[in-house]
């Protein structure tokens, strides 16, 4: 009764558990094969851990460089905005004359890399290339306030610039730290705890079968024990029935006793 009980239970465990981990056959090398799956799968949650946490560090630096440029980036181009209205008060409308001077731009653009445990990050940076259009501006009507405008106005460049870079890797970062964190939740709530349920079913597997096969050779051996018994009854009960042979046996000497 309680074997059929045992097995019943383990059919029952075994349709619980079939969803929630590996699909193997339950061996002893199988087992070996899981405790380095297992070991492969901490590692990994560890590596990505420490990827995240580096990411996330430099994604709350980021954040607070964006928080600073984008107020520093309010007061310039609120000063940008008052030195353009003096320039203008000074030497009128010049903005057709600018357009007309200017065939290219002279502040430009290259791209640097920076590397964060693995993540690519572009970096923006600025340099001058070609001659001041403007370089005798102060000479002429209302040139010192046109000059101190062209100055602020650069300025604001530089910042929008260094702006872009930030919002650029901010976004990169946000993304990337996403998909880690996804991650590692997958390995830490998902692949470990399959893993660690497979061999727990190994484990239970195999125990099972040390004690069918105790079960087993107990059994075989009573068997044999039963039968052996049964042998020496038997033997017994033919030697108590065999014929008796008076030739062989020795009658007591009476006369010389």
């Amino acid at each position: 009764g309680s074997m059929r009980e045992r097995c019943g239970l383990r059919v029952l465990n075994l349709k619980m558990s079939g969803k929630d981990r590996l699909n193997v056959f339950p061996s002893r090398m199988a087992l070996a094969q899981m405790k380095i799956r297992l070991k492969g799968a901490q590692k990994g949650h560890s590596l990505l851990k420490k990827k995240s946490d580096a990411l996330t560090l430099r994604f709350r630096q980021i954040l607070r460089k964006i928080i600073e440029t984008k107020t520093l980036m309010g007061e310039v181009m609120k000063e940008a905005q008052f030195s353009l209205a003096e320039a203008n008060f000074s030497a009128g409308d010049f903005s057709s004359t600018v357009i007309q001077n200017v065939d290219k731009a002279q502040v430009k653009l290259h791209t640097k890399k920076d590397n964060v445990a693995g993540v690519t990050l572009p970096v923006f940076q600025t340099y001058n290339d070609g001659a001041d259009t403007y370089g005798l501006a102060g000479l002429s009507r209302g040139g010192q306030q046109i000059s101190k405008c062209k100055e602020v106005f650069g300025k604001a460049v530089l910042l929008l610039v260094d702006l872009a870079s930030f919002q650029t890797s901010f976004v990169t970062l946000d993304e990337v730290i996403k998909i880690t964190n996804r991650r590692v939740n997958a390995i830490e709530h998902v692949i470990i705890p399959r893993i660690q349920r497979t061999m727990k079913y190994i484990t239970t597997e195999l125990d099972e079968r040390e004690r069918e096969e105790f079960y087993r050779l107990k059994k075989i051996q009573e068997k044999k024990k039963k039968l052996r018994k049964q042998e020496e009854m038997k033997k017994n009960v033919t030697e108590d029935n065999k014929p008796r042979n008076i030739f062989e046996e020795q009658d007591e000497d009476i006369l010389f006793k």
